[in-house]
């Protein structure tokens, strides 16, 4: 038996224990890694290097299982010789014809040590399995292309065992900054495959990263400054302690803890979790993931996000709430004062100079200054910023343009409710992923210029009119009443502003 000791002595007025001529055995207390992989023959060497890496809790070992995913790569074979390479106690996991995909993959490993509630035979379990079984005090998931920060394993382990009402503890998540690609020489034989494996990149993509790297940022500064608990425990690198996870198996009649009801499965899983437990982020574990590279890729994956966050949050059907629902739907009327406020002005702007109505008054600096404090604090918290990075976020280049790819992606989402067809987010992300589709980014800047050109014009050639008595007294009420609101918003919003600078002067890092 496999990491099973004898214990050394047992007090002779205890019960002698013997089952199935297995006596006085006992063993270790362990951490079982789960890692779904899809094709992800490019990236599960380095997930499982960080995990050798890793200096497990004091008497406790760690198992790692991978989960080949309906893969038509090499998936299972670069794991395995990963394995043996960084000495972990690894085996892997084929599923066929998986049709929920992460999900069912997760579930495949979690069976493989609890059993299927679904089996017709009722199997039982040998004396090795209930061993194993009852040893497991932690669960690792883990995403195939994420790696662990060495000690990141022992911190989350600590987390989750501070107290007994903790059920699931995630890492603090990193985008990986990819290398200058023109660090590489295009004489160089294996050019191609270097790019190809996602590691370097040119200054849009590596300017991208840092974008995302700052909205992670400072989500998990504002988790932190509110006490450290979380509405999401990732998918890329959380702990979870396996009693919580069976209660989500009992309590909603299940065969695994993971459901594909939501498109975002970790905060489905979370809220429910949350029902009996605390969920946390670690203060210091680290994860290092991979960023979306592309503009079409990022709006895929967050659309992803964006609606099953909104499915969640709409639907009742679901049958699960979080206490962390408040704080959601605050950030999504957030994002959508945010998106008035600029849509408010640029139409406030248009009409008032076209109708040579436009006054300049300094106080509108107020929220500018505001929001480039902020960005700038952001941007040096974010963990390895550039100069360059620190400049365009104090300019506000670099937020503004981010921003509105977010409002892209928020209009799109709450827009697609009123759809009577549900879309699967997982396959569109794999899609544009795989690069099967493509962005339509270019048609929609020349679109927004043309209409930006063809207003110039107009006001340009019908100025006199514009600029009438008749025409200024018939918009100025309209005007008037449009810059009222205006300011009512953007002072809610600078309040809001100044609120999150004071909450940064924290120690907590990102």
């Amino acid at each position: 038996m496999e990491n099973v000791v004898s214990i050394p002595s047992v007090q002779e007025d205890r019960p002698s224990l013997n089952i199935h001529g297995v006596k006085h055995t006992y063993m270790k207390p362990r951490i079982t890694a789960f890692i779904p992989a899809h094709n992800e023959e490019k990236s599960i060497r380095d997930c499982l290097a960080g995990l050798g890496d890793q200096t497990l809790p004091k008497d406790v070992e760690l198992d790692v299982i991978v989960i080949a995913d309906n893969c038509t790569d090499r998936t299972e074979e670069v794991a395995l010789a990963a394995g043996e390479e960084f000495n972990l106690n690894l085996k892997v996991l084929t599923t066929v014809n998986n049709k929920q995909r992460k999900v069912g993959a997760l579930n495949a490993a979690w069976k493989s040590i609890y059993g299927d509630p679904l089996d017709l035979y009722d199997k039982k379990p040998s004396v090795y399995e209930e061993f194993y079984k009852t040893s497991v005090k932690a669960v690792l998931g883990m995403d195939a292309d994420s790696r662990l920060a060495p000690d990141a394993l022992t911190q989350l382990w600590e987390g989750l065992m501070s107290a007994r009402n903790i059920g699931g503890v995630m890492a603090k998540y990193t985008m990986r900054m990819p290398k200058k690609k023109s660090l590489i020489s295009k004489d160089d034989v294996h050019y191609e495959e270097m790019i190809a494996s996602g590691q370097y990149g040119g200054p849009i993509t590596r300017w991208w990263t840092h974008q995302q790297k700052q909205d992670m940022a400072s989500w998990l500064l504002d988790l932190q400054y509110r006490g450290g608990s979380t509405y999401v425990l990732g998918g890329q690198a959380t702990l979870f302690r396996p009693e919580a996870l069976q209660d989500i198996i009992e309590e909603n009649k299940l065969d695994g803890p993971w459901q594909d009801e939501s498109d975002v499965e970790d905060m489905l899983l979370t809220w429910q979790i949350q029902k009996r437990w605390k969920t946390l982020i670690s203060p210091k574990a680290r994860c290092f993931v991979d960023s979306m590279r592309s503009y079409h890729t990022f709006r895929q994956q967050r659309n992803k996000w964006q609606g099953g966050t909104v499915e969640l949050l709409t639907n009742s059907d679901i049958g699960v709430k979080s206490k962390h629902r408040s704080k959601i739907w605050r950030s999504q009327i957030k994002t959508f004062i945010d998106l008035m406020i600029r849509l408010l002005f640029l139409s406030l702007l248009t009409v008032s100079i076209a109708t040579d109505q436009f006054f300049w008054s300094w106080i509108w600096l107020t929220p500018i200054i505001l929001a480039s404090v902020l960005n700038t604090i952001l941007a040096l918290k974010t963990p390895m910023h550039r100069p360059i990075d620190v400049i365009l976020a104090g300019l506000l280049i670099s937020p503004e343009m981010y921003m509105w790819v977010n409002f892209v992606t928020f209009s799109h989402v709450w827009l697609g409710k009123l759809s009577a067809h549900k879309k699967d987010g997982w396959a569109i992300q794999y899609s544009a992923e795989r690069g099967a589709t493509r962005s339509k980014l270019a048609e929609g800047l020349v679109g927004i210029a043309a209409a930006a050109g063809v207003l110039v014009y107009l006001a340009f050639h019908y100025r006199d009119f514009l600029t009438s008595t008749p025409v200024q007294e018939a918009v100025y009420p309209y005007l008037d009443t449009g810059w009222v609101i205006l300011t009512a918003l953007t002072i809610y919003t600078s309040l809001l502003m100044a609120y999150q600078i004071w909450t940064l002067r924290g120690r907590h890092t990102a």
